[in-house]
């Protein structure tokens, strides 16, 4: 496989964390298992799914950005509870 393979998943793996930062922090608020929870959980996937596809990288790739989205939740959610007043 070409470098710029694996550049392009990192490049992705960075921007799904990102991108599921404002939405672990929003998702901390409310209440678990409502439709907002739901949301702010699989809201940035379809964007994942379009940056993967363009990119032309495949599903073995998939579990490395689900890791990376779980990270962005899990960290926006810090972020709100360590800045919340």
């Amino acid at each position: 496989m070409p470098d710029n393979y694996f550049i392009s998943v990192i490049s992705i793996t960075v921007l799904t964390l990102i991108i599921n930062l404002p939405f672990g922090y929003l998702r901390v608020k409310t209440k678990k298992l409502s439709i907002q929870w739901f949301l702010y959980i699989h809201l940035p996937i379809p964007l994942i799914f379009v940056f993967r596809k363009t990119a032309g990288i495949s599903y073995h790739a998939i579990p490395v950005f689900v890791m990376a989205a779980v990270a962005g939740q899990i960290l926006g959610g810090r972020f709100r509870q360590a800045f919340r007043s």
